[in-house]
C-alpha cells in the first residue's frame, strides 16, 4: 500500500522500502509522494520497469514506484511499477482523464487540433472530456453538440453562472483521477485551471502580454493534488503536436480512436477499408446520412493521409524516442 513502509532484511535491515507516486522530477531529483510524506528522491543508475521484458526507463510524474529510505535520510527511486500509459509530451504517466479545452472565440474552435488530442487519448486508453470556454463572446453553433452526439463528455465553462456550477462537474470528474489539460494557447486553460487550482497561479495569456513575457517558461511536468480529490497536471506547453517528438496513431489502429466509427466499421464490403474513399464503406455512408458529424470525419482523414505512408523503419525510429 501507498505510504506502508517495511523494512528490507534482505540486504540493509535499516532500509525502508514503500510504493509512492512521483510527482515531479527536476534536475535529476524525483519527489515521490507515499501517503502524508514526500521524498526526494535520486534514481538508481540501472532502474528497470515492472512491464514487459523489463526495459530501461524513464521516471515521469504519474509514475507509481518503490522507493528506499535510508537511515541517513538520502532515498532512492528502485523501480518503477507497470504503467497503464505514458505521454512523450508532456511526459507523463497513468494519465486518466485528458481535459480538451475550446475557446469559441480569439482563437476561434480547430477541430482538427481536437480531433487529433482526442485520437491520441483514445489510443492511450485516456478519458478526453472537451470543455468550451468564451461562451460570452460568441454562440455556440453546434460544435459542442458534434461531440455530445459523437459520445464524448462536454462541459460549458460558463464563468457568467451563479456559483460557477461548471467547476463542480469538472471536480466530479477529477475526483480520484490523474488529469491533465490541454488545447491551444488562449483557450483559457490557465484561467480554467486557477479557478481549479488557485496555487498553480499560472499566467493567462492577457497578464502574461501586461507583463511582457511570452509562453510559460517551466519545463517540467508537475502533479498537485486537489481538495476535492484527484491530481491535477500542471503542463506547460501542453498545446500542439510538433516535430519529431510528436506522437501519432498509426493507419491500422486510427478508425478505433473514432468511437463513432465502431458501429459502421464492421459492416464494410472490404476487409481493411481505410473509410477514406472506398465503395461499399459504411463509414462513409453514415457520414452521408448523417449519423457521423463530417468535421469528425475530415479530421479523421486529415489524420490518416498524415501516417498512411509511414514505413516500418520510421516507426521503429520513433518507439526509439519512446
Amino acid at each position: 500500500m501507498t505510504g506502508m513502509i517495511e523494512k528490507n532484511t534482505r540486504k540493509n535491515p535499516d532500509v525502508l522500502q514503500t510504493e509512492g507516486m512521483i510527482i515531479k522530477g527536476v534536475g535529476g531529483f524525483y519527489y515521490v509522494e507515499c501517503g502524508d510524506r514526500v521524498y526526494e528522491c535520486r534514481a538508481r543508475g540501472a532502474l528497470r520497469g515492472g512491464g514487459a521484458g523489463r526495459a530501461r526507463i524513464t521516471p515521469l510524474a504519474g509514475d507509481r514506484c518503490v522507493i528506499s529510505v535510508h537511515p541517513d535520510g538520502l532515498a532512492s527511486v528502485d523501480s518503477i511499477l507497470e504503467r497503464r500509459n505514458f505521454l512523450l509530451r508532456p511526459p507523463l504517466a497513468n494519465l486518466d482523464v485528458l481535459f480538451i479545452v475550446v475557446s469559441l472565440r480569439d482563437p476561434p474552435p480547430n477541430a482538427l487540433t481536437v480531433d487529433r488530442f482526442i485520437s491520441l487519448a483514445e489510443h492511450k486508453g485516456i478519458e478526453p472530456v472537451i470543455v468550451i470556454t468564451k461562451l460570452d463572446l460568441a454562440e455556440d453553433s453546434g460544435f459542442g453538440e458534434i461531440y455530445r452526439k459523437a459520445g464524448f463528455t462536454v462541459i460549458d465553462a460558463d464563468y457568467t453562472s451563479e456559483g460557477r456550477e461548471f467547476l463542480g462537474a469538472i471536480r466530479g470528474v477529477m475526483k480520484d483521477k490523474i488529469c491533465a489539460f490541454a488545447g491551444n494557447t488562449g483557450a483559457g486553460k490557465s484561467t480554467l485551471l486557477n479557478a481549479l487550482c488557485p496555487g498553480l497561479d499560472r499566467e493567462t495569456g492577457e497578464t502574461s502580454k501586461k507583463l511582457g513575457r511570452g509562453r510559460h517558461t517551466t519545463r517540467e511536468t508537475e502533479l498537485f493534488s486537489l481538495d476535492s480529490g484527484g491530481k491535477i497536471a500542471d503542463t506547460p506547453g501542453f498545446s500542439s503536436f510538433d516535430g519529431e517528438f510528436a506522437e501519432f496513431v498509426y493507419k491500422d489502429e486510427l478508425a478505433d480512436t473514432f468511437r463513432e466509427f465502431a458501429d459502421f466499421s464492421p459492416l464494410c464490403r472490404f476487409t481493411g477499408c481505410s473509410h477514406t474513399c472506398e465503395k461499399g464503406c459504411e463509414v462513409l455512408a453514415a457520414v452521408s446520412r448523417g449519423e457521423i458529424s463530417r468535421s469528425r470525419h475530415d479530421s479523421y482523414v486529415t489524420l490518416y493521409n498524415e501516417v498512411k505512408d509511414i514505413k516500418e523503419w520510421e516507426k521503429k525510429r520513433a518507439a526509439k524516442l519512446r
